[in-house]
């Protein structure tokens, strides 16, 4: 069964940082592309950044680019996502997500969330 737990939301001040983990059981994530997306209240969910290990490919939302990095641990099956110089537009349930394809909106399973909020 595939399974995907994220970890490592909270409150932090603006400009802070916040390090994420998804935890994958079920399946090998150099085997698969692992993404993140976020939700804010009243907004629709985005794409974040989006790491596909096996082709050594990372995608990254334009706007977030040099502040946001993902990364992989494949021993440790588990995915990152380090948030820097975070803003109160940040503030959002993150959500992890995988698919054997390539990197998509469109993932074929996806975590429950971990709540960022950012305090100005």
């Amino acid at each position: 069964e595939v399974q995907l737990v994220e970890s490592g939301g909270g409150l932090v001040q603006a400009g802070g940082s916040l390090r994420l983990s998804c935890a994958a059981s079920g399946f090998a994530v150099d085997d698969y592309s692992l993404g993140w997306f976020r939700q804010a209240p009243g907004k629709d969910r985005e794409g974040v950044a989006c790491i596909k290990t096996s082709i050594n490919r990372t995608f990254y939302e334009e706007s977030l680019k040099g502040r946001f990095t993902i990364s992989s641990d494949n021993a440790k099956n588990t995915v990152f996502l380090q948030m820097n110089s975070l803003t109160p537009e940040d503030a959002a349930v993150y959500y992890c997500a995988a698919t054997p394809r390539y990197c998509d909106l469109d993932m074929d399973y996806w975590g429950n969330g971990t709540l960022v909020t950012v305090a100005s």
